[in-house]
């Protein structure tokens, strides 16, 4: 199970931390992962974090938007810095569901997501 938290609203330039608590599965040997969906838009990859604790990002958000993890509270993490108001979007904890890889929008296993709004 995965639980997302510490989504809310912040104006333009604000900065927000998400945190998502993993039960029953180890993230230091998965790869997980942060999403976003906005309104009527794709699921997008934003971040993610492999078990030996490289990151990626996508190219839209390197720089503003970082990842990382505590092994020990098992627990995932996305720091937003300087945020937009089009960075307004459900954002979602993934882990793996394959031995290997990380998660993708069609393959991982879901938390319930936690809701950021940013106004201008």
């Amino acid at each position: 199970q995965l639980a997302e938290s510490g989504g809310g609203s912040v104006t333009a330039g604000g900065s927000l931390q998400l945190s998502c608590v993993v039960s029953e599965y180890r993230i230091s040997i998965g790869c997980m992962a942060w999403f976003r969906q906005a309104l009527e838009k794709e699921r997008e990859v934003v971040a993610n974090i492999r078990s030996d604790g490289r990151t990626s990002y996508s190219d839209t958000f390197q720089g503003r938007f970082t990842i990382s993890k505590n092994n020990t509270m098992n627990t995932l993490y996305l720091r937003m810095n300087n945020l937009k108001p089009e960075d307004t979007a459900m954002y979602y904890c993934a882990a793996a569901n394959v031995i290997g890889g990380c998660p993708t929008v069609g393959s991982a296993y879901w938390g319930q997501g936690t809701q950021v709004t940013v106004s201008s």
